[in-house]
């Protein structure tokens, strides 16, 4: 495990808690319909999920540990590699549905290195 593993699960907390708060109380039509919210959120997907590689890459058991990891890189992937395909339903969907456990694991694991 690097010393930089705390820095990456951090990243990937502050850019979920990012993600929720920007489609707090809106709707998948409020969505749609906003470019700016559209393009924040992907940005941090993007983030979330390469923060989730590298630190899986660094520390391969967190995996298996926070199997929503693997959602998030798959998830980035698919938004910086298939920028033109990217399916505003299933980004909102995810992001709704599926960061608060991810963000939830984040934390978790990050107040073991705090409390270390």
């Amino acid at each position: 495990m690097s010393d930089r593993l705390p820095k990456h699960l951090d990243d990937a907390a502050h850019a979920a808690r990012l993600a929720l708060h920007f489609v707090s109380g809106r709707s998948l039509d409020d969505y749609r319909a906003d470019e700016l919210l559209r393009s924040a959120v992907e940005r941090q997907v993007e983030i979330v999920g390469e923060a989730c590689r590298r630190a899986s890459d660094d520390t391969p058991d967190l995996r298996e540990r926070l199997p929503e990891m693997a959602l998030a890189v798959a998830m980035r992937n698919r938004i910086a590699h298939g920028y033109d395909t990217v399916d505003d339903a299933i980004v909102f969907e995810t992001v709704t549905t599926r960061f608060a456990a991810l963000l939830e694991g984040l934390d978790r694991v990050l107040l073991r290195f705090r409390a270390t």
